[in-house]
């Protein structure tokens, strides 16, 4: 039996999501199988949920009574240098395997993918020539790990090839035309299920990314006035439960205004149409407001029900105000952002959501706890429940971060800390007199070897929770850049498996 004739999928197991979603209504026991290598070209944006684009991608295949079925899916960047195409190869190939050996089912054979769209003055056929011999170091991984690649394919410029099929009739030497999108059979049965493929995931991070518009300077006036007059109120103890009142008695007026928006057609217009009902000095208000950990945890417990779409909507507008030199105060919104998404089922979003995160601060605790957790496919219920617990009084119950439940249930069996491990570490006993590392220090102080803090009048950076930052221009432009656009996912394996 050739490649081609191979069934690779009855896709009614197949976890579409990485979440075992099935392609099909249970109920009905749709099946869908593929044996071509256009139809597996077809399948892929199904696969993951997304259009891939500048990607190496993965699927594992299971054999069930000589029927195969989809497995665990990982995509991978595709680095820049080809030096770096091994060791992320294998990179992609190893961490799908170990995804599936720990869900306990080692895939029989793989598909391959690579995705790149034409350079200027190249051909689709220019791109599936230079990147062979990135599909045949695929091959080679996962020839290492016993599992065989059956089929790969590349992807580009609205055509597809296959680099294990000598024959012409099917797959012919200038590539073989991609079907139009929604009109094949996998994508009726994707439909017929509820499925939604989104566009590309460059599309996906604009809706989160800060808006560069004539408004930016506006917004980021806007947060150096409003900073002058919070951050003083949050470092201290007396007015901090208050900022945190007001700061979440203006979330839900304006959850409001979005609850009652007149919908709108298209994602950009929808974007937009947020973007219009909240003001620059409301926006900057949330935005400081949620510096505090104690906040940004109450402001987490709207994250299901009638609550969850006009929360999320609130934090990507938040994540898009972020401008200048307060691209690190993204790190909150983005990751309430990921943990909304996550909790109601959008794993892609809360994937991406979160991994901008940690680029805006890779010391986000929480943002690392839920993209670990998210990544493992673990369910996000122990920590709704947690959260469900803290409103019922002032103060959450447990602290989000630092949640056992939340922890990773085999943590115990990796060699990496987790996020929640590391939380637990980091948070020591201290008497009365002994020194507090996360307490502001005095004014005008700087710790030694440390290149995070800057010396500013007014503010110090409070470790208790409270994210700020200097609010003087003439100290913010000064120092480091913001890092907003930092996550930069060459090279970032995704938790699709």
């Amino acid at each position: 039996m050739t490649n081609h004739s191979e069934t690779t999928g009855p896709s009614e197991n197949g976890d579409i999501t990485g979440g075992g979603e099935p392609l099909g209504r249970p109920a009905h026991d749709t099946q869908i199988t593929l044996r071509t290598p256009a139809e597996l070209a077809d399948a892929l944006p199904y696969l993951l949920g997304y259009r891939p684009e500048d990607s190496m991608v993965l699927v594992a295949l299971h054999d069930r009574g000589g029927r195969g079925r989809f497995g665990g899916r990982a995509r991978l960047g595709i680095p820049a240098h080809t030096d770096d195409w091994e060791s992320a190869a294998r990179q992609l190939a190893q961490g799908l395997m170990t995804g599936s050996e720990r869900r306990g089912s080692r895939p029989e054979q793989m598909v391959a993918y690579v995705c790149q769209e034409p350079a200027p003055g190249e051909t689709g056929r220019d791109v599936m020539r230079r990147l062979a011999p990135l599909a045949q170091l695929l091959r080679t991984e996962c020839g290492r790990l016993d599992v065989p690649v059956i089929e790969a394919l590349c992807v580009s410029e609205g055509r597809f090839w296959s680099y294990c099929c000598p024959a012409d009739e099917c797959c012919p030497p200038e590539g073989a035309p991609m079907g139009l999108p929604g009109t094949s059979v996998l994508a009726a049965a994707a439909t017929y299920a509820g499925i939604q493929v989104r566009g590309t995931l460059r599309e996906l991070r604009a809706r989160l990314q800060p808006r560069e518009s004539g408004a930016a300077l506006e917004q980021e006036t806007a947060l150096d006035r409003a900073g002058s007059a919070m951050v003083p109120r949050i470092l201290h103890d007396a007015s901090r439960a208050d900022v945190a009142d007001e700061t979440l008695a203006l979330a839900e007026q304006v959850m409001s205004r979005y609850a009652a928006a007149i919908p709108v057609s298209g994602i950009h217009q929808a974007d937009l149409r947020d973007d219009a009902l909240i003001t620059h000095s409301e926006a900057a208000l949330l935005i400081l407001g949620l510096q505090d950990r104690t906040t940004r945890d109450r402001a987490a417990a709207w994250m299901e029900g009638d609550e969850a779409g006009p929360a999320l909507r609130l934090w990507r507008a938040l994540a898009r105000r972020c401008v200048g030199a307060y691209g690190e105060h993204a790190a909150a919104p983005l990751t309430l952002a990921g943990w909304v998404a996550w909790s109601t089922g959008d794993d892609l979003e809360a994937r991406e959501a979160l991994a901008m995160a940690l680029g805006a601060d890779p010391e986000y605790l929480f943002a690392r706890l839920l993209h670990h957790a998210c990544n493992e496919g673990l369910d996000p219920e122990s920590i709704r429940r947690c959260l469900r617990t803290g409103r019922t009084g002032h103060e959450p119950a447990v602290d989000a971060e630092a949640a056992d439940d939340g922890a990773p249930a085999d943590a115990g069996d990796s060699h990496e800390p987790t996020a929640a491990s590391e939380v637990r570490r980091r948070r020591r006993p201290r008497t009365e007199d002994s020194p507090d590392p996360r307490r502001p220090r005095a004014e005008g102080t700087r710790p030694t070897g440390s290149g995070r803090a800057r010396t500013r009048p007014g503010a110090s950076r409070p470790g208790d929770g409270t994210r700020t930052r200097a609010t003087q221009k003439t100290d913010t432009r000064g120092g480091r850049a913001a890092r907003a656009d930092s996550p930069a996912r060459k090279g970032h394996a995704e938790g699709d498996e």
